[in-house]
């Protein structure tokens, strides 16, 4: 199974759609909750090429996008492949 990581912020409706997918899908994944800003925050805004907006969701270490993204790689039947399921 891949690696997924996702940058969060509490009280994001984009954030829970993303997390509900990737749970939905029975995947694990390591969440960083950057509510509060900090070195976490400066750490996605490297590995995102500059995104502010979360979340920020990574699949072995590549950069999908936010919650549209991830969601629209499952519609075209993509995700799961990326995921390694």
């Amino acid at each position: 199974m891949a690696k997924v990581e996702i940058y969060t912020k509490a009280w994001c409706g984009y954030c829970a759609r993303a997390k509900a997918l990737l749970e939905g899908k029975g995947v694990p994944f390591e969440e960083y909750d950057i509510t509060m800003g900090g070195p976490k925050r400066e750490e996605m805004l490297g590995r995102a090429h500059g995104g502010t907006t979360v979340p920020q969701i990574f699949i072995d270490g590549t950069h999908v996008g936010g919650s549209d993204d991830l969601a629209a790689l499952d519609r075209q039947g993509k995700l799961d492949a990326l995921l390694g399921a």
